[in-house]
């Protein structure tokens, strides 16, 4: 089927259509409003931390605009809303007191949504985790079950008579890695030895997390997200096709084996060994959940180089800038077919339910030009993955939903506001919200 003619319509009616946010990366009123401080608000203060010094103490203020965004999405066709909870809007110091003024916001966030038959779909933990824990070890510490449990505790109180769709965490192996390990992220932490036990404890929570909503809001449907690339050898060669297998066992398979009941993939990844002094008695079990779904989230794929130099993996991906490929603004290789690859591997587990894409997109250099967005990059860039995912509903592959990262330009983590995601154009001086070509085209494309 040609992309100029593939609509909406083709998927079925059942196929979900959405976009993506966090929390961090929009609301803005960092600390008012009872707020209190997470890692991202202690991190983002740091010298050299993120590109040009910018800061998220405003973003997209959707704090005070969301009913602006809200109808922005009802303008734009869009029929279903992935946002998160900032756990310090609603445990300020993470533990103990809850702020009334973050629950109200939540419910008129949601309220608003529903009011414009707009779906929420609420993701728990999308990074911010409160700095008050942070100073006790954060997701080092074993305590992070006790202190993740009140969490979704009180969110399911709060939200769960609401809201139908859940996700636990959003993407554990990159706040682990980079967070914990690379140091990159919040909270700038590095090493194994800060690794290790926050993906061990992550694991827990993400199964611990799924129970405790499944228990509270009986009739809702549970998932959690992953970030995904399909990873392929550099050169054919023995070592470096070894080398990918390493790769895709802690980028694609650390998570989500073990809640399938498969345990850590410690024989394709033997670091993963050095697991064990963390593991407890009955923590295998305890880190098994039966999902309704699974979110994947995929923006390109990864080439794997066996490297000597690099301890425990000896595995390095080789940068897209450096392949001569064509890339995104974020250097990575704009490859449609990755996102069709990763359906089909996650589509080879018997136990997932259900499939949904919960972020795809890219960043590229907007202009605004005559108070327009002419993005056909990123146009160009949502057919091409958009086809390969009907591709895969085509070929019978368990996929069922396709949200895009992102509705509007944000704070993009360590990249600032330098890349930008959205579908819709945000002035960061005036806030001014102006739909790209490519919102144009979504708007239509959902219509059809």
């Amino acid at each position: 089927m040609a992309k100029s003619t593939l609509s909406a319509s083709h998927f079925g009616k059942d196929f979900v259509w959405g976009v993506s946010t966090a929390a961090f990366q929009i609301e803005g009123e960092s600390l008012g409003h009872g707020k209190g401080p997470s890692i991202w608000d202690i991190f983002t203060k740091k010298e050299n931390t993120i590109r040009n010094g910018d800061q998220a103490d405003i973003a997209c203020d959707f704090y005070h605009r969301y009913e602006e965004d809200i109808l922005l999405m009802k303008s734009m066709n869009i029929k279903n809303f992935r946002f998160s909870i900032s756990w310090t809007r609603i445990l300020p110091n993470g533990i103990g007191t809850v702020n009334e003024q973050g629950l109200v916001f939540y419910k008129k966030v949601i309220a608003c949504c529903l009011e414009h038959g707009i779906e929420p779909w609420v993701t728990l933990y999308h990074w911010d985790l409160p700095q008050a824990l942070e100073d006790k070890g954060g997701w080092t510490n074993r305590k992070i079950i006790d202190w993740f449990t009140e969490f979704t505790t009180v969110c399911a109180m709060a939200f769960g008579d609401q809201v139908k769709h859940w996700m636990v965490l959003n993407e554990p192996m990159v706040f682990t890695g980079a967070g914990y390990f690379l140091g990159v992220h919040a909270p700038g932490k590095k090493g194994l030895k800060n690794f290790l036990p926050a993906v061990h404890h992550a694991v827990l929570c993400q199964a611990i997390g799924a129970k405790i909503l499944k228990r509270l809001v009986p009739n809702a449907l549970i998932g959690t997200t992953f970030s995904c690339s399909q990873i392929s050898a550099y050169r054919n060669t023995k070592r470096d096709r070894h080398a990918a297998v390493k790769a895709d066992a802690l980028l694609n398979r650390l998570f989500i084996e073990p809640a399938l009941g498969l345990g850590y993939p410690i024989s394709d990844a033997p670091v993963l060994n050095r697991l064990r002094p963390f593991i407890q008695p009955n923590d295998m079990d305890d880190c098994k959940f039966n999902f309704d779904f699974i979110g994947l989230q995929n923006y390109t794929r990864e080439k794997v180089k066996h490297s000597f130099f690099v301890p425990y993996l000896h595995a390095k991906i080789v940068k897209a800038s450096k392949r001569n490929v064509k890339t995104t603004l974020m250097d990575w290789e704009v490859y449609p077919p990755s996102i069709f690859h990763i359906i089909e591997k996650f589509s080879a587990y018997s136990q997932i339910k259900k499939i949904f894409i919960t972020e795809n997109g890219a960043a590229f250099k907007d202009v605004v030009k005559n108070g327009n967005v002419d993005d056909q990059q990123r146009l160009q860039f949502l057919q091409d993955h958009i086809l390969q995912v009907h591709k895969a509903q085509h070929n019978g592959l368990n996929v069922h939903g396709y949200f895009i990262w992102t509705l509007t330009d944000n704070f993009e983590w360590a990249e600032g506001y330098h890349a930008r995601f959205g579908l819709v154009h945000i002035d960061f001086k005036s806030l001014r919200r102006t739909i790209k070509a490519s919102g144009k085209w979504f708007a239509q494309f959902l219509e059809q």
